[in-house]
């Protein structure tokens, strides 16, 4: 390729744990909940990093954030994967397409039908998908908090606004569960660059009726929001302890 990832001179060397938050308000957040934790701040790309230290009680694993949309969240996963990054959890929203799967559940995707521009410049072999041993964990920390917590296929799209009723009945009976708009590029890029990548999706709205519900704008949901991002860094601060 004429131009390849790389660490730059001056920037940081990851380790090897960390989260990639996708939308605005969750990284804005992650970069808070960085700060707490002593975390030193880096701009990356339009997004931003925080890399909390060793030293800290909790561990040291980075914070990036937000990449909205296949291309700038690939873009700043081939980043993150340049300066170190080996096990990556990311955490965003999704729409549903099953009357199963309701706004405020939590769905951890497995493989993605892809609609979008990005991850067929990632090709593979056999279908990519997230990291069986690390979602078997979030399944089971989530359902002992009392979480309805689903794990399925997606589909991932670069239009939100052309999804049609033919398209998420079709997908439905298919049995794929929901609709956003990057992990099917991520997991392409991940499994290229053979890097370990598991998702952890809050249900945002639903589309299983024909009727667009969206429940985002809600102060259980935001809360709810708050609340699965400092489970995810807890998560991530045991997992890099092992």
């Amino acid at each position: 390729m004429i131009i390849n990832p790389r660490r730059e001179k001056g920037e940081p060397e990851l380790p090897a744990d960390g989260m990639l938050l996708i939308n605005p308000a969750e990284a804005a957040a992650g970069q808070r909940l960085g700060k707490d934790r002593d975390a030193r701040q880096y701009f990356l790309f339009n997004s931003r990093l925080a890399l909390v230290p060793a030293a800290h009680p909790a561990g040291s694993f980075f914070i990036a954030g937000p990449a909205v949309g296949a291309p700038m969240a690939v873009l700043t996963l081939e980043k993150l994967i340049a300066l170190g990054a080996r096990r990556i959890l990311t955490y965003g929203w999704c729409g549903s397409l099953s009357n199963t799967l309701r706004i405020g559940d939590v769905l951890l995707p497995t493989w993605a039908i892809s609609d979008e521009g990005t991850s067929a410049h990632y090709p593979s072999t056999s279908r990519p998908q997230s990291n069986t041993a690390t979602r078997q964990l979030l399944i089971e920390g989530l359902r002992s908090k009392g979480l309805q917590v689903h794990a399925g296929p997606i589909w991932t799209t670069d239009a939100p606004y052309r999804e049609s009723i033919a398209q998420v009945d079709r997908l439905a009976r298919q049995g794929v569960l929901g609709v956003d708009m990057e992990y099917g590029a991520l997991i392409a890029a991940a499994s290229f660059r053979k890097v370990d990548l598991s998702a952890m999706l809050l249900v945002s709205d639903e589309l299983w009726s024909g009727k667009w519900h969206p429940g985002f704008r809600t102060k259980a949901f935001k809360k709810k929001s708050g609340e699965m991002l400092h489970y995810l860094a807890d998560f991530c601060s045991r997992v890099s302890a092992l």
